[in-house]
C-alpha cells in the first residue's frame, strides 16, 4: 500500500466561495471575452469584465477545481486605464 495520498478531488480548500463578493482587478482577457483576475493565485473568470478594469465588485457563483465564475456587483465602477 502506498504511503502517497491521493488529492485529487479531496476538497482542498479554495481561496474563494460561492456566493462571497471581492473587489478585485481584472488582468487579462479570456478567449471567451470574460475578464480574468486571480486571488492567492486562483484563476477566476469575469463575466463583461475586461482587462484594466480596477476595483471592481465581483461575486462568484461557481467554484470549480481549477477556476472559479463570477459577475461584476451591479454599481460596481469599471475604472479601466
Amino acid at each position: 500500500m502506498s504511503d502517497r495520498q491521493n488529492t485529487r478531488g479531496s476538497g482542498l480548500s479554495k481561496p474563494v466561495g460561492v456566493g462571497k463578493e471581492y473587489t478585485v482587478d481584472i488582468s487579462d482577457t479570456g478567449r471567451g471575452g470574460n475578464g480574468i483576475t486571480r486571488i492567492n493565485g486562483f484563476v477566476i473568470f469575469v463575466k463583461n469584465a475586461k482587462a484594466g478594469d480596477r476595483n471592481i465588485k465581483i461575486k462568484i457563483n461557481s467554484v470549480g477545481s481549477k477556476f472559479a465564475n463570477a459577475v461584476i456587483v451591479t454599481g460596481s465602477s469599471t475604472d479601466s486605464t
